[in-house]
């Protein structure tokens, strides 16, 4: 155990997101703070990242958010939470939200994860699938299914403000009685997860262009502040099996027919000594959120 914690004092956490996997692209995260702007030709974003015991980048980022002491989320680790506004429909069996790696990670893999990952489906998220041990490991489920809690909001127009989330905590629900209506067969999460387990119920579903979803998914089970995986009865160091080339945990949503990708978030543990910044975009501090601007040229119902 000692030798675990001096190799977790020799890194830190880093947060970067963007609207693709090209690094490029990507902003650092304001952890536990502001909200991140995102988009690309494909969707609108405002991103939030919670993460309690935080200790990483940027510097004088708070260790903790108000979040944490919300009846909901009194025992979560961290929380990846956004709204998003699609410019076009999405299927909702082919909208998928999980981890994906670009090289094989089977041999840093700890002893345990095979039991972990079946204890995973079995008890938190039986939608999940994916080979750990490919060339190219992913492990991906239906966004219908796996998000924690889902919102569908009200359509939005060009004059609405793009909504931010740093100050709110996403509940399960809608707004609106038309999005009321959508929900009338599965009420709650737990139903709403259940329910579209089913692949067939979740080709009946689609994600409108032009709406708000407000999503927040995270969980008990994975801690930030020592890279460990706490699953009832196991848990998992990680940290020991942190090299230069392994080192990255990275979430995507993406549409798994066309391959659209919506929203990248990379965990990344960085060497104390190299540069948190290097290579990614500054935020601004102030959330970058803007005029709802996805609509291109006004129609005749535009004009008054």
């Amino acid at each position: 155990m000692a030798d675990e914690e001096t190799n977790a004092h020799k890194y830190r956490l880093r947060v970067a997101a963007g609207p693709e996997y090209e690094p490029n692209t990507h902003q650092v995260v304001p952890v536990n703070g502001e909200t991140l702007r995102i988009e690309n030709e494909h969707a609108i974003i405002s991103l939030c990242v919670r993460i309690q015991d935080y200790t990483g980048y940027p510097e004088g980022s708070a260790s903790t958010s108000p979040y944490f002491e919300h009846p909901l989320h009194l025992k979560d680790q961290y929380s990846i939470s956004f709204s998003i506004i699609f410019k076009e429909p999405v299927n909702g069996n082919n909208l998928i939200f999980g981890n994906d790696f670009d090289r094989p990670i089977r041999d840093i893999l700890p002893p345990g994860f095979k039991t972990a990952l079946r204890m995973v489906k079995w008890t938190i998220d039986p939608s999940l699938d994916g080979d750990a041990y490919a060339d190219k490991p992913y492990l991906f489920s239906p966004a219908l299914a796996t998000f924690n809690y889902l919102r569908i909001g009200e359509k939005m127009s060009k004059s609405d403000e793009v909504p931010t989330l740093h100050n709110e905590v996403v509940e399960e629900g809608a707004d609106g009685e038309e999005a009321t209506e959508t929900r009338q067969e599965w009420p709650d999460a737990g139903s709403r997860k259940k329910f579209f387990q089913d692949e067939a119920k979740r080709k009946e579903f689609d994600f409108e262009a032009g709406r708000l979803y407000m999503v927040d998914f995270g969980n008990p089970y994975l801690a930030f502040s020592d890279l460990s995986v706490r699953l009832p009865g196991i848990t998992i160091h990680a940290m020991k099996y942190v090299s230069d080339k392994d080192h990255d945990l990275r979430y995507v949503l993406k549409d798994r027919t066309t391959g659209r990708v919506y929203l990248v978030i990379v965990f990344t543990v960085v060497l104390r000594d190299i540069a948190p910044d290097q290579g990614y975009t500054q935020t601004d501090g102030k959330g970058n959120s803007g005029r709802f601007d996805w609509e291109s040229e006004p129609s005749a119902a535009d004009v008054e």
